[in-house]
């Protein structure tokens, strides 16, 4: 399955538009990760684990989309955007939303 940001595939023909689709996840973040975080806050540097976790949320959030694409019969996803988020009390959920139109190709 084609993903893609653009609103076209170069080289490619759009024979039919089938409509939008999208995709969501939402991961907790635990009480470890959140500490480390905050270290790393006040000494700077990368918290790995969050990356991993957005990582993840990502995947499954595209992965979700591209399914339910294919149920659709498309053979490609254009236009996608990408939206992360922090919900909950002190932020301590990652969501990651996705959505695209899915078409046809030649």
């Amino acid at each position: 399955m084609l993903v893609t940001t653009t609103p076209n595939i170069e080289g490619k023909k759009i024979i039919k538009y089938i409509g939008l689709v999208n995709g969501e996840a939402i991961i907790g973040a635990n009480i470890v990760k959140d500490f480390m975080a905050n270290v790393r806050d006040v000494v700077g540097g990368r918290s790995s684990a969050y990356e991993q976790s957005l990582r993840e949320a990502k995947s499954i959030a595209l992965r979700e989309m591209m399914d339910q694409a294919q149920r659709l019969g498309a053979h490609a996803v254009i236009g996608v955007d990408l939206d992360f988020e922090t919900i909950g009390g002190s932020g301590s959920m990652l969501m990651v939303s996705c959505n695209g139109t899915a078409v046809c190709l030649e």
